[in-house]
């Protein structure tokens, strides 16, 4: 019989148990098509630049807070604390949302752009599958941490 390494859902990991347990093992999947929409979006001509501006904004901020909430559930200062499990289903549900409408977004001036350089048109097509794919984690991610929140 295999021993098991999951940890109950009334716990949040620290260390390298971020990287095995749900709904924490979403943060590097999130950080990458974070990452991708942000390098995708950077890398063509920014018109509109108030809906795009938005997309931006979305992908920077997602990915540094991603980012420095991995590190602050690594390093353990959670504490272990339902006020941190409640933090992060908050934020969880809040990049989830976020994405959703960055999505749309970038999805609307898409379509709108089909007509101008086909080699844009094809980056931004990756930037919104991207952003779906994100949100998709993000909600996830959400869904998963509310359960864990509640049985904290």
């Amino acid at each position: 019989m295999a021993a098991t390494t999951a940890q109950p859902m009334g716990s949040l990991p620290s260390g390298l148990e971020i990287c095995t347990t749900a709904p924490d093992i979403f943060y590097l999947p999130e950080l990458v098509f974070g990452g991708l929409v942000w390098i995708l979006v950077a890398s063509t001509h920014v018109d509109p630049p108030n809906p795009l501006g938005w997309v931006m904004f979305v992908s920077v901020f997602c990915f540094v807070m991603t980012f420095l909430w991995m590190i602050i559930f690594a390093a353990g200062g959670h504490k272990n604390s339902s006020g941190w499990a409640a933090a992060d289903f908050a934020y969880h549900g809040l990049a989830a949302f976020f994405y959703l409408s960055a999505g749309v977004d970038l999805a609307y001036i898409t379509i709108q752009n089909k007509e101008d350089v086909f080699k844009t048109y094809q980056i931004d097509i990756a930037a919104v599958v991207f952003a779906f794919l994100a949100t998709l984690h993000y909600f996830i991610h959400t869904i998963l941490s509310s359960i864990r929140w509640k049985n904290f």
